[in-house]
C-alpha cells in the first residue's frame, strides 16, 4: 500500500492494500477507502468518510469535511461515495448534518472542480457536476443528470435523471427527468441527445417528447395534466416521469415559459 511519507493518516483508518495516499494528503479516523482508489496529494479525506473502489481525490479536494450548515450538532455523520467516482481539484463534499445521517455520491460521478455538493445530498449514478456546480444540502440528483457549469441549485430540490442543467442557471424548482432547463427556470424540451445516449428507443424518445408538450407546454395545471397523460403511457421511462411528478415535492416543478409552475401544494400526490 503506497503511502507518502509526508502523508497524515488516522491509525484507525481502514485502507485497502491497493489503495495510494500521496504526499502531503490527510485522512482521518473512521474512513475506509477502497481498492485502487488513489488520494492525490493534499487531497483530504474527512472522518466517517468511505470511498469506494477506483476512486479519484484529486489535490486540494475535500470529502466529507462538516457541513456548512449553523444547526449542525457536532455529532458524528457520515459521507460515502461509490466506485470509480472522480472528485476533482478543490471541489467538496460534506457530511450529513443530522446526527447519523449520510450524504450519498453514487457510482462513475464526475465532480468537476470547485463543484460542491452539500451535506445530505443524494447523488445517483453517473452524475456529472462541471466546473462551479454548486448542490445544496438535501439535493437529490438523478441518474445520468448533468449539471452544468456555476449552476446553483437550491435545498430540497429534486433533479430527475438524465435531466440537463444549462450553464449558469438558479435552480429553486425540480427538474423533471429527461427535461433540460435554462437559466430562467424554464424547460426548454427533452434532452434529446442524452436520451440516445443512454439507449433510449424511438418509442420511448417519442413518448417524452409528447409528456414534454402535454404536461410542461401547457396552462393546464400540472396535477390536471399528469392525470390526462398517467393512463396513456406505455414505456418504462414514461412510467419514470410520471412517479417523479406523483412524488412529493418541497420546491414545486419547473414548466415552459409562458405557463404557469406548479406550486408546492399543487404537486401530485
Amino acid at each position: 500500500m503506497p503511502i507518502h511519507p509526508t502523508a497524515i493518516v488516522d491509525r484507525s483508518a481502514e485502507l485497502d492494500p491497493t489503495a495510494e495516499i500521496g504526499a502531503y494528503a490527510i485522512v482521518e479516523r473512521n474512513v475506509r477507502i477502497g481498492p485502487g482508489t488513489r488520494v492525490y496529494p493534499h487531497g483530504y479525506v474527512a472522518e466517517g468518510t468511505t470511498l469506494g473502489a477506483r476512486c479519484q481525490i484529486h489535490p486540494f479536494a475535500v470529502v466529507g469535511h462538516p457541513p456548512q450548515d449553523l444547526k449542525w450538532p457536532g455529532e458524528p455523520s457520515f459521507t460515502q461515495v461509490g466506485d470509480d467516482t472522480v472528485v476533482r481539484e478543490h471541489a467538496t463534499i460534506h457530511r450529513g448534518t443530522t446526527p447519523g445521517s449520510t450524504t450519498l455520491v453514487g457510482p462513475h460521478c464526475y465532480i468537476m472542480s470547485t463543484g460542491h455538493v452539500g451535506h445530505n445530498c443524494v447523488i445517483a449514478d453517473h452524475v456529472i457536476i462541471a466546473n462551479g456546480g454548486l448542490l445544496s444540502g438535501h439535493v437529490d440528483v438523478g441518474s445520468r443528470a448533468f449539471v452544468s457549469g456555476n449552476v446553483v441549485v437550491h435545498q430540497f430540490v429534486r433533479i430527475g435523471e438524465l435531466a440537463m442543467l444549462g450553464g449558469g442557471s438558479r435552480v429553486t424548482m425540480d427538474v423533471s427527468p429527461f427535461m433540460m432547463l435554462i437559466e430562467r427556470m424554464e424547460l426548454v424540451g427533452p434532452n434529446v441527445v442524452g436520451l440516445r445516449r443512454a439507449g433510449c428507443s424511438r418509442a420511448e424518445r417519442a413518448e417524452i417528447q409528447r409528456a414534454y408538450r402535454t404536461l410542461f407546454r401547457t396552462a393546464t395545471l400540472l396535477r390536471t395534466a399528469l392525470e390526462r397523460f398517467a393512463p396513456t403511457v406505455c414505456t418504462a421511462p414514461g412510467r419514470r416521469l410520471v412517479e417523479f411528478l406523483r412524488a412529493p415535492s418541497r420546491r414545486g416543478v419547473a414548466r415552459a415559459r409562458k405557463t404557469s409552475y406548479l406550486a408546492p401544494e399543487e404537486t401530485a400526490e
